[in-house]
């Protein structure tokens, strides 16, 4: 999967290679596309417009310190509250522990039984990189090495120094954690990952992956065991 920023006036090389491979920098930001297009800052007062106080929000998506690489605290401040991690009533009939992904309105949810479900707002596939259908966790990687595809390096002749793969760490895409999607036995080159870029949730940015906030994809993967079905939505 590759992360996009399409506007000429939006940061230059927000491409995201989250095909398989974690990547940073060069990437989380420099290939992490266009900060939400029109989200902004949003000042959050005392309290959410979802029913969590910034207090709450901020101890949710607070530092992670123990990490490989310690985890910086998200800046809630620049994330739409409807995005905040949530138990909602989620009617379905997917068996508990299913990760559904609904890329028209930016959410991931693990369905927890009971008419409920973990909810997590997420970023997307960009308009003209959006699929959807059955699929399931083929692996699972803590820190995972990028290595940019090959169209990528064609479009952005500067990922080729990481051809050989980019390893783990803060500025690579696929972040801390990431759930490998697989199709018959074959890998989609697709992913959920994790991202640091706050602003990056509620858009549309990559060419087909799901990114969760860091701390909310930790949460989601301590959950899911490989071979665990993910069912992605049409847009």
């Amino acid at each position: 999967m590759i992360i996009d920023d399409s506007k000429a006036d939006a940061r230059k090389m927000h491409e995201i290679a989250l095909l398989g491979s974690p990547t940073g920098l060069l990437s989380r930001r420099s290939f992490l596309t266009g900060s939400a297009a029109g989200l902004g800052a949003l000042a959050l007062g005392g309290c959410t417009t979802d029913g969590m106080s910034l207090a709450e929000a901020q101890k949710l998506y607070g530092p992670v310190p123990e990490e490989k690489f310690p985890i910086p605290a998200i800046d809630v401040t620049h994330v739409d509250p409807k995005y905040f991690r949530r138990t909602v009533a989620y009617n379905t009939k997917e068996a508990p522990g299913t990760i559904i992904v609904d890329p028209a309105n930016y959410y991931v949810y693990r369905v927890e039984g009971d008419g409920s479900a973990t909810r997590y707002g997420a970023n997307v596939g960009r308009d003209g990189f959006r699929w959807n259908g059955d699929a399931y966790v083929g692996r699972k990687s803590e820190w995972a090495t990028w290595t940019p595809p090959k169209e990528m390096i064609k479009r952005q002749p500067e990922a080729a120094k990481y051809a050989r793969g980019m390893p783990g760490g803060l500025d690579n895409p696929l972040g801390a954690r990431t759930l490998h999607l697989y199709q018959n036995g074959a890998y989609t080159l697709y992913t959920i990952y994790a991202s640091l870029d706050a602003e990056s949730i509620g858009n549309g940015i990559t060419s087909g992956c799901i990114g969760l906030l860091t701390q909310d994809m930790i949460h989601l993967y301590n959950q899911t065991p490989v071979k665990t079905k993910v069912v992605v939505l049409p847009a």
